[in-house]
């Protein structure tokens, strides 16, 4: 893995510090709330690139303790050290994408910001892309020499079910899908690009699951380290990303991520409303009194939790909130409706109830999701 050296003429002498050279390796760190870590990381990176044109691009979700902040202060002593802030959507898989297709080295690379990867293999993960022996190489912590022993027994135990899930239904044939360390080349990512849910935390996944070819994959094995700041974005949404993820590739792409969860709180709903109609009727109110007020009830719990979940990306708050929160009344309403109108005409047409109600259920599921992905929680551009 030769160092690239520039041409010799006027417009670029041959002295050129490391810093100011063209990059062979664009190293991405996903960050949110990792101000303290910056620092440390960049030394470390710069150590263990040393001999490598390279430049660092963290990709930061608008973490309120400063992290961009950081970023771009030790940006203007490290030319080599840039900073992309996101503000109006979030998502490890999406800032990835984001900082690889923003880079200028042919090789890429994605680290954690939480000194928990071995930036030391990072040379060998560059010289196996370079050298064109793999497409993809990833630090694996399942192969011979890797371990995850930092993991909680919950969160070990949940990591190597995930893998075996995405190995058997993605069948991606390599040990450490789930890895949040690895580098491939520019054109492997933008190949992939136009498939990529873009959502979740699990872009390695995402990626060879996506590439319109098989990819050439080796593995070189690390030990996951212990976070030293920060906190871990490990979290029940975590869960149901890589879930939908594994759902919206096994169908390509038929359904998304973000349908489903929107799906799984639409069922958790129904809980919800029986849980309130029993009561008020419990209270004494009457049936329809009891009726409504339990859609409502609903209605709000499905808003609050897609707002915290579905749309965390774009989640609502203050007076948006509730200008949210009323839409969502008109656009669930109408889906009703919709619901009703299907549902009758089906019952009518083959007098089989279930059929028809599962229909129903089904064009009211539809109509709330895309009219609120459009209007309550439209992306903003």
């Amino acid at each position: 893995m030769g160092l690239w050296t520039a041409p010799v003429n006027d417009a670029m002498p041959p002295s050129l510090p490391m810093a100011l050279m063209a990059p062979d390796l664009t190293v991405v760190v996903p960050t949110f709330n990792e101000a303290a870590n910056v620092r440390p990381l960049v030394a470390r990176l710069d150590a263990a690139l040393a001999g490598i044109a390279h430049e660092i691009i963290f990709v930061d979700d608008n973490s309120p303790d400063g992290t961009a902040d950081e970023v771009r202060a030790l940006g203007r002593e490290k030319p080599h050290v840039r900073c992309i802030k996101r503000i109006g959507r979030r998502g490890l898989s999406s800032a990835c994408v984001e900082g690889m297709l923003a880079g200028q080295g042919p090789v890429v690379a994605v680290i954690d910001g939480d000194l928990q990867h071995d930036e030391t293999i990072l040379p060998q993960l560059f010289g196996l892309i370079r050298s064109g022996e793999a497409d993809l190489a990833v630090a694996s912590r399942y192969v011979e020499g890797g371990s995850a022993d930092s993991f909680s027994d919950a969160r070990g135990k949940g990591s190597r079910l995930a893998t075996e899930l995405a190995r058997k239904i993605l069948k991606v044939g390599f040990n450490d899908p789930m890895s949040g360390f690895f580098a491939t080349r520019r054109d492997v990512v933008e190949a992939a690009a136009p498939k990529l849910s873009g959502e979740g935390f699990k872009i390695l996944l995402d990626i060879a699951a996506s590439h319109p070819t098989p990819l050439r994959v080796r593995e070189v094995p690390f030990v996951f380290g212990t976070r030293l700041h920060g906190t871990s974005k490990m979290d029940n949404r975590v869960v149901a990303d890589f879930l939908g993820l594994l759902v919206s590739k096994a169908t390509g792409g038929l359904v998304s991520i973000r349908f489903l969860t929107f799906a799984a709180v639409g069922i958790s709903g129904v809980v919800v409303h029986l849980l309130a109609l029993r009561g008020l009727i419990a209270a004494n109110a009457g049936f329809t009194l009891a009726q409504a007020g339990a859609t409502l009830v609903a209605m709000t719990t499905n808003f609050t939790l897609n707002n915290l979940l579905t749309y965390k990306d774009r989640s609502l708050r203050g007076l948006a909130f509730a200008r949210g929160l009323i839409g969502f009344y008109a656009v669930c309403s109408v889906g009703a409706v919709a619901n009703v109108g299907v549902a009758t005409w089906l019952f009518e047409d083959n007098q089989l109830w279930w059929i028809a109600g599962l229909a129903g259920a089904a064009m009211g599921a539809v109509w709330n999701y895309v009219f609120s992905d459009l209007i309550i929680w439209r992306k903003k551009t």
